[in-house]
């Protein structure tokens, strides 16, 4: 698949397991369902994790794009 912007990339993810890693540290992994042009995403089956291990499960949750800064594929 070609990407050329960064929301391809993003777009290539969907409905696949991404990690989210935001400002302070925190990560998510989880279903990425949706986002939007200013990257705010929906992440299903997520579950917060800390030195690498899962440290609670949330299940359904929305992530404000201005606080992440790096969304990789798991």
């Amino acid at each position: 698949m070609e990407t050329d912007r960064p929301l391809d990339a993003l777009n290539n993810s969907r409905n696949k397991r991404v990690l989210v890693e935001l400002k302070g540290g925190k990560q998510y992994v989880g279903k990425l369902k949706a986002f939007d042009i200013h990257v705010n995403i929906v992440l299903d089956d997520a579950e917060e994790r800390v030195d690498g291990e899962t440290k609670r499960k949330l299940g359904n949750v929305f992530i404000r794009g201005d606080t992440i800064i790096i969304i990789s594929p798991e």
